[in-house]
This record gives C-alpha cells, structure tokens and sequence, in this order.
C-alpha cells in the first residue's frame, strides 16, 4: 500500500503536470495525466476518452497566442486505489495583437476524480 503523503504529493504534481503540458503545447504529454477512456466536462460540453478531451483543449486554445496557468489550494481525498481532487485555477490567455481585451483570465475550480494505474496516478474525469 503507498503511503498516504505520497500519494498526495503525486495527485498534486499532477495537477501541475497537466497544467505544464497545456502551457508547454506538448500534448503528447498532456495524455499521459488521463486515461484512455477519461471523461470531462470541459467548457459547457461533455468529452468522452482522450481524443475528445485533448481535441477540446486544442480548440479552446486555438484563437489565443499563449497562455499560463496557475493552480493551488489543493484538497485531495484518497481511498485505496481511487482518490478525488479539488484545486483552484487561474488562467490568462494573451489575444492576438490588436485583439481587446488583450488578456483573457478564466478563474475557477478543477473537480477531478482519479484512479492508481500501473503507470501512477491518472485522472479518470475532469470537470
């Protein structure tokens, strides 16, 4: 059985990963915080499985020229194999020039739930 700590400390770093992939445009990457088969509900729309999930994260950031997103105020429940999180969020997204306004700042809360897998933690739905 893992220790509680550390499971926490990996349900935050990634929290943090899947933030970091996002900024980063490596969505190769950004694959690897979900299962195959996750869900979300990204944005007023249901995704079903990691194609949907990333196809949606691509297009809501096409029309920007960068972005940065900020997390904290983690809240993690572990039970045994399945684990629930919660962190706050802040993102600004840079328009393209002449776009107003320049900066666009999504703030709100990411609800995830979580499984172990052979390959760590991963999240199993994010809303």
């Amino acid at each position: 059985m893992a220790d509680l700590d550390d499971d926490r400390r990996a349900l935050v770093a990634l929290a943090v990963s899947y933030c970091r992939n996002l900024d980063d445009r490596d969505s190769d990457a950004l694959r690897e915080v979900f299962t195959p088969d996750a869900t979300a509900q990204l944005g007023g729309s249901g995704q079903r499985g990691i194609d949907e999930i990333c196809e949606r994260l691509t297009t809501a950031l096409a029309p920007f020229v960068s972005w940065e997103h900020h997390i904290g105020n983690h809240a993690v429940t572990v039970d045994g194999d399945v684990a629930t999180a919660r962190c706050s969020v802040s993102a600004d997204h840079v328009r393209p020039a002449g776009e107003s306004p320049p900066i666009y700042t999504v703030i709100g809360t990411y609800e995830d739930r979580l499984a172990r897998t052979a390959a760590g933690w991963r999240i199993t739905h994010r809303a």
